[in-house]
């Protein structure tokens, strides 16, 4: 399978994407755990993204674009993914498009976990104590949130006019939200 799973930040994309993709035996593509990695390994591009981040931006389309294409051309990937934090616009929709269509390949779903916006802040301001997230003060979060209502929320009325939106509750603990999702999936 092909999938995508959209939600705002802390609504618990990555733990469920992690579940969810182990489920089917496709990776799980986080580009936010690119972006960190290359954070921690100090690279160029970890250099670039940890400037941007902290000033609570998306990093430009264009090297998204670049990772997210790089990632999808690897031998796991081949027979389906689960993408986490892309894409994130509408020219990064149209990207992906294309991606997918070199290969002769289209999604199957998109997932979208709904949740309240002061839970999210809340879980994301403790996980910001746990992992030591400096990037990850009130304001920043709230100002992603806003970034997320602005710019990737209208990629759900896309999807869903392609018929592959399947809004899920994200409300919950982990094991009733992964059972949402599969249940969303037919799995």
């Amino acid at each position: 399978m092909r999938l995508i799973i959209l939600g705002p930040p802390g609504a618990g994309k990555g733990t469920q994407a992690a579940r969810i993709a182990e489920r089917l035996g496709i990776p799980a593509i986080s580009t936010g755990d690119i972006f960190r990695a290359n954070i921690k390994n100090g690279t160029a591009l970890g250099k670039q993204v940890q400037e941007i981040l902290a000033a609570g931006k998306y990093v430009p389309d264009e090297v998204t674009n670049a990772i997210v294409r790089d990632r999808l051309m690897q031998d796991d990937a081949g027979k389906g993914f689960l993408l986490d934090g892309y894409p994130r616009t509408q020219a990064q929709v149209a990207e992906l498009d294309a991606m997918l269509a070199e290969g002769g390949h289209q999604l199957d779903a998109v997932l979208e976990l709904t949740a309240d916006t002061d839970e999210v802040v809340a879980r994301l301001l403790k996980r910001a104590e746990l992992e030591g997230r400096a990037d990850d003060t009130e304001e920043v979060i709230r100002h992603r949130q806003e970034v997320y209502v602005e710019e990737t929320a209208p990629l759900a009325a896309i999807y869903r006019e392609r018929g592959l939106l399947r809004p899920v509750d994200g409300m919950g603990d982990v094991d009733t939200v992964t059972a949402r999702l599969e249940n969303a999936l037919g799995a």
